[in-house]
């Protein structure tokens, strides 16, 4: 029970990463919000975790500013405390080499990754510094390390909240919060299986060409799991990792050896 008498709230977490760090963080006794766009689905897994009124769900939309800092609040308000924040929500959107790249796709791209982890982390912020006790982390990816064809936008967003995550480390870091980032390799989740194959095409191959090149790039020549990415949040969000501050944690296995 790691995390007994902590809350936790994690955007984008009803399916994928998302919902693995929740499962993980209630397991560890901390109550836990979710954030997603889709009600229905919402409150399916809150009945699914059949935690009782240790999980709750709050519908919204990370690239609405007013949505982000509504959730923060209403997290604080509902559990009295927030204690730690997951800023999980986030994607590649749209693929295409950077003379191609549309404004509009670059700034979805922005709004998806950068903004709202930069609205979500201010917000929460403040009670954190107050309380002096506060765990910020942000899933980043192995594309915030590293760069690829056609991956233009999506890695400089995640390249940006790595930026984020030892900027915002070096401002709170005698307050008594740490702010990381975990850096996950391709992972198998429910969002790859949907739009992979659309983000295959863009790059020139079959879906399962692409996993195999992600695969082969790794250490362990596999995809990652979920559970081991969960397993590095529950660690920075644990007394344990409170001398982890401004890293910018590889899940990856291997892929990105620093």
């Amino acid at each position: 029970m790691k995390l007994q008498g902590r809350t936790a709230a994690i955007t984008g977490g009803t399916a994928g990463i998302g919902r693995g760090i929740a499962e993980a963080f209630l397991a560890e006794g901390a109550n836990v919000a979710l954030m997603a766009r889709n009600p229905d689905k919402g409150a399916k897994v809150i009945a699914d975790l059949d935690v009782g009124d240790r999980a709750i769900f709050i519908p919204g939309d990370v690239m609405e500013q007013d949505q982000v800092e509504g959730f923060i609040d209403q997290t604080a308000a509902h559990f009295g405390a927030i204690d730690i924040l997951v800023n999980n929500a986030g994607g590649a959107g749209d693929l295409a080499p950077l003379v191609d790249l549309t404004d509009e796709a670059f700034d979805q791209a922005m709004k998806w990754n950068i903004y709202s982890t930069f609205w979500a982390t201010r917000r929460a912020l403040k009670p954190m510094i107050a309380q002096k006790w506060g765990r910020v982390i942000n899933i980043s990816s192995t594309e915030g390390k590293m760069g690829k064809p056609t991956f233009a936008s999506y890695t400089i967003a995640k390249h940006g909240i790595n930026g984020m995550t030892k900027a915002v480390a070096q401002e709170v870091g005698t307050s008594g919060v740490t702010v990381n980032s975990i850096c996950p390799g391709l992972i198998l989740t429910d969002l790859i299986m949907e739009t992979g194959p659309a983000t295959a095409e863009g790059m020139g191959m079959s879906f399962d060409e692409m996993i195999d090149m992600f695969s082969q790039e790794s250490a362990l020549k596999r995809p990652g799991k979920v559970e081991e990415v969960a397993a590095m949040a529950v660690l920075l969000a644990s007394e344990a990792g409170g001398g982890i501050t401004g890293g910018t944690l590889s899940v990856d296995g291997g892929t990105a050896q620093y």
